[in-house]
């Protein structure tokens, strides 16, 4: 590779930087959650809640029920007596019968209150549980992002390297017809440039394949000059985090105790009597005037009254259920904290040690600089091979590439932070 094609290189990449916007990692990060297909959960979830709260409102409308019956019963009631003069008639053995029945709920003890309070907070910790799962997704959004980040600092110091090398070469160029130097130091640094071309071709390939998972995470159309925009990476006071948090999981444990104590209405709503108007008509055999055997209309209203004692059994041991998934779920709150604690400190650490490296980082590289270019002089004057002035050329490259990994790491750690707190 001459100058002329890493020259070209460089201003293409120039001219692409000022061509395509810049994309940022919070825009990937609101693409990703619009284009998750769990994010439509979100509307089922709702529409789920509406139609079953709509069901138990219905709990106050009218019941309307029929029923009909044919009985035929071995015996049946007569007097056991006779009257002079009188026929006293005799209830058919075989009876028919045929009602329909309107009842209108007066008081229901809560009981239905009590299911759309459930319906509610059950509908919450689905959300939340929903929410939990998308924000997951920031997590592996960060991965991809700050991959292609890397491997872009590793395309620059690829193309530096490449200058490097051809500018070498072409000196080299100039050190054979000056008789200093042989065709075999140039075929050192032609081989390197070729390694630095293959690398280039590799971190190419693994760019377009990341740029491929950006591009099914967020939905968007990802063409290759898009440019990623590098975020700051201002480090945070030490244990800010922990004092801040404001993960999707603290809501989801807000709404499952809702739940859980919703479900104490409940079990209060049973244990109350339930009182209705009725009324009942008919027409059958006999009417409501068992001694006449004719089929005759009928009709009944009232009020009526029922009270199940059986949620006495078990009221004790309900409330100790609906307590032990009251603790049960404190633990598991206690739990989280703990853990995420635990990583909020483990990075705040390496955020630190990364940051002490960085500023080794500048040293080692003005130095590898130093001998690089006391290495070039040497091989001018004569007193060193070019195959010692490539090592130094490398070692430069290294520590820039090494930087490169740094600061991308810091940036991954300081976002890995902001997730762990949600802030």
């Amino acid at each position: 590779m001459n100058k002329k094609t890493i020259f070209c290189g460089l201003s293409f990449l120039f001219l692409i930087a000022r061509a395509y916007p810049q994309l940022t990692i919070e825009e990937c990060h609101a693409k990703a959650r619009e284009n998750y297909p769990l994010v439509r959960q979100h509307g089922l979830i709702s529409l789920t809640e509406a139609y079953n709260l709509s069901n138990a409102d219905k709990g106050y409308y009218p019941q309307i029920s029929f029923s009909a019956r044919g009985t035929y019963q071995s015996d049946v009631t007569s007097l056991p007596f006779t009257l002079p003069g009188s026929d006293v008639p005799e209830m058919d053995k075989d009876q028919y019968q045929a009602a329909a029945e309107i009842s209108q709920v007066l008081w229901d003890g809560g009981m239905i209150s009590a299911k759309k309070k459930i319906t509610k907070a059950a509908s919450e910790v689905d959300k939340q549980r929903n929410e939990v799962e998308l924000y997951k997704l920031k997590d592996r959004v960060n991965q991809v992002f700050f991959g292609i980040l890397l491997l872009d600092e590793r395309l620059k110091q690829n193309l530096i390297l490449q200058k490097e090398l051809q500018r070498n070469r072409d000196l080299v160029t100039a050190y054979i017809q000056g008789g200093i130097a042989s065709q075999s130091d140039a075929d050192v640094i032609d081989v390197e440039l070729l390694n630095a071309e293959q690398r280039r071709i590799e971190l190419d390939a693994a760019k377009k394949a990341y740029m491929e998972m950006l591009a099914a995470l967020t939905g968007l159309s990802i063409h290759p000059g898009l440019i990623l925009e590098k975020p700051s990476a201002e480090l945070p006071e030490k244990g800010s985090f922990n004092n801040s948090l404001n993960r999707p999981e603290l809501d989801l444990f807000e709404a499952r105790g809702t739940l859980s104590e919703s479900r104490r209405s409940a079990v209060n709503a049973g244990l109350t009597p339930r009182i209705s108007f009725f009324l009942q008509g008919g027409y059958g055999r006999p009417g409501l005037n068992m001694l006449d055997s004719e089929f005759s209309p009928f009709y009944i209203w009232g009020v009526r009254a029922l009270w199940n004692l059986n949620g006495f059994y078990t009221l004790k041991n309900d409330y100790k259920l609906i307590e032990i998934e009251k603790e049960s779920l404190e633990t598991e709150k206690e739990t989280f904290l703990f853990n995420n604690s635990l990583s909020i400190d483990q990075i705040e650490n390496e955020t630190g040690k990364i940051a002490r490296l960085i500023e080794n980082d500048d040293e080692i590289i003005m130095l590898r600089g130093r001998i690089k270019k006391a290495a070039e002089n040497r091989v001018e004057s004569g007193t060193l091979a070019i195959s010692d002035l490539v090592k130094e050329i490398n070692a430069f490259d290294a520590a820039s590439q090494e930087k490169s990994l740094h600061e991308i790491q810091l940036l991954l750690a300081v976002y890995n932070l902001k997730n762990l707190a949600n802030n």
